[in-house]
């Protein structure tokens, strides 16, 4: 089924679907409930719940507004000029909800089609999937698991070959502090430079300031999937705030040629040409 075809579920995570994930908690809702609201995934709840009647991008302008979360924007007129047809984006990830929410939100506002490639963790958020090609970024050696990952590969390309854009957040997972105690994306995914490859379409590089708090960069660093546990909490604590996002100039297909000797040489200039953009302030 087509995921805009799919019903929009009022709740991204309730107890049947912990319950799901982890069987021993059968039975045991009330644990489970106490367990989401000291994880703030109530409050997500009810974000997505009073909005997920528009669905798609309409439904990023809603929850935006609930958190009063502005937008700044650099070089905005790359968005009021985006290439006819298919185009790409590539953005890093510090923040792993918001920076996602927010990327639909001023490409999807101009192109509705605009879709962005998501690990199965945000297409939880049902209201948003007309916008998301969901991949398992954690495939391994699991059937099920590489079969969904593929699945998303030949919808990226289908939705490109029909004259469509995409977004890709090339890590794959959110930033981590690296050794000199700057918060940066990990290794590019070959896997999606092979696609940019294949595809041959305008690059547009976006990146997003700012990041998550310490303790949630420091649980990266501890335990992946505690930090998991707390992004909900960490779009909250955006509440109120302004979100920096600096737009850079579309990379034709020629300029990535001249950069494609390899696949790691095309993943290093698209980087660079996307982390040039923190120098914006």
């Amino acid at each position: 089924m087509d995921s805009n075809e799919t019903p929009v579920k009022p709740t991204v995570l309730d107890y049947d679907d912990i319950a799901k994930m982890v069987p021993k908690l059968q039975g045991k809702k009330k644990f489970v409930n106490g367990l989401l609201k000291f994880l703030s995934v109530d409050k997500v709840n009810k974000l997505h719940s009073d909005n997920c009647h528009t669905p798609g991008h309409e439904f990023t302008n809603g929850l935006l507004r609930d958190l009063d979360i502005k937008l700044k924007i650099d070089n905005e007129e790359v968005l009021n000029n985006l290439p006819e047809g298919a185009f790409i984006t590539v953005s890093n990830h510090p923040f792993g909800a918001l920076d996602g929410i927010s990327l639909i939100n001023v490409v999807g506002n101009r192109r509705p089609e605009f879709k962005v490639m998501v690990n199965m963790v945000l297409n939880y958020i049902s209201a948003m999937r007309p916008n998301f090609i969901a991949v398992d970024a954690l495939a391994s050696d699991d059937p099920k698991k590489k079969a969904v990952s593929m699945n998303g590969i030949k919808q990226a390309i289908m939705h490109v070959r029909r004259g469509n854009p995409i977004g890709f957040f090339p890590a794959g997972a959110v930033s981590k502090v690296n050794i000199k105690g700057e918060l940066e994306d990990r290794d590019w995914q070959p896997t999606i430079i092979r696609l940019i490859q294949q595809m041959k379409v305008p690059v547009v590089p976006i990146y997003f300031h700012g990041s998550n708090s310490w303790w949630f960069n420091f649980l990266g660093v501890v335990c992946w999937q505690l930090r998991t546990l707390r992004l909900p909490a960490e779009v909250f604590r955006k509440k109120g705030k302004t979100l920096h996002i600096s737009i850079g100039d579309p990379i034709s297909v020629e300029e990535q040629l001249a950069h494609a000797g390899s696949v790691e040489e095309l993943g290093k200039f698209l980087k660079d040409k996307t982390y040039a953009l923190r120098q914006c302030k």
